[in-house]
């Protein structure tokens, strides 16, 4: 493998793209349309939802990122409660605390779940998107989260099952090979059919898991299959499993597809709910 998957331990999938890949101008605006797209805007708003955040709460974002879901968060708390954003990367909270610099009731704190530098029972409410398919000890990052909730409060994780993904391609063996090469930047390609058993280990009572499906049959720009398929062929391409020529014929497959009316695209979003008793 490529890099050292210990050093992936608990990157925010923000970070995660930063840390690993070097985009083009291009691709860098194709993510930039995706997160402010769509698509990304309804499953973030979904993770928001599922928290129910209330006016005057305390809630902890773990792997903030850019701070988007931690803008949505403060304006849900409103001037009496407070969002404090955690996440490993430097450069990665440069990036949110821009994002909300008006925002007067949120902090960021450089740290990991594993590790939180916060007093028992500090929050009423946590959520985590698209983070925990990153972590290699979630056991322990639950514990964590456990022990920094008050009693009753709520705890919410968003992510991606990657055997829901469906993808039509003419030459299904080459797309197999390069999603296979991509299920290399994941610790866990099932973590939400995992969490329901492993957030109750701690203490945790498990409310339910919802699913979110995004299907596409046209190849938009804002959209996640667009994203998908800029950071894959990046991915296969700086891996070294896939040459450039390859992984360009795969990119442009799919732009036929698209063009004659044949494109396919599903993957389904998981928010796994659970509380403090």
């Amino acid at each position: 493998m490529w890099y050292d998957r210990r050093k992936l331990r608990e990157l925010s999938f923000d970070e995660w793209l930063s840390a690993m890949l070097k985009f083009d101008e291009e691709t860098t605006q194709v993510l930039d349309n995706a997160y402010r797209g769509r698509d990304i805007t309804i499953r973030r708003l979904e993770n928001l939802a599922s928290l129910a955040p209330s006016p005057g709460e305390r809630i902890l974002d773990i792997g903030c990122g850019n701070g988007l879901m931690t803008s949505e968060l403060s304006r849900a708390v409103g001037p009496d409660g407070h969002v404090t954003g955690i996440d490993p990367s430097a450069s990665m909270l440069t990036s949110a605390r821009a994002h909300c610099d008006a925002q007067a009731n949120v902090s960021f704190v450089e740290t990991t779940a594993h590790d939180m530098p916060f007093q028992d029972q500090s929050f009423d409410g946590a959520v985590s998107v698209q983070v925990f398919e990153y972590i290699d000890d979630i056991p322990a990052a639950l514990a964590e989260i456990y022990r920094v909730l008050k009693p009753g409060g709520r705890l919410v994780i968003g992510g991606t099952h990657w055997d829901t993904l469906a993808w039509y391609s003419r030459d299904r063996d080459r797309m197999q090979r390069i999603l296979s090469i991509w299920d290399d930047h994941l610790v866990d390609r099932e973590t939400p059919a995992k969490l329901p058993h492993l957030m109750r280990t701690p203490g945790f009572t498990f409310d339910h898991t919802r699913q979110i499906s995004f299907c596409d049959t046209h190849l938009r720009s804002d959209g996640i299959a667009m994203m998908g398929l800029k950071l894959i062929q990046a991915y296969a391409v700086q891996s070294g499993a896939v040459s450039e020529g390859e992984a360009r014929d795969w990119v442009e497959e799919q732009y036929d597809l698209a063009r004659n009316g044949q494109f396919f695209f599903s993957l389904s979003h998981f928010i796994c709910v659970a509380q403090k008793l």
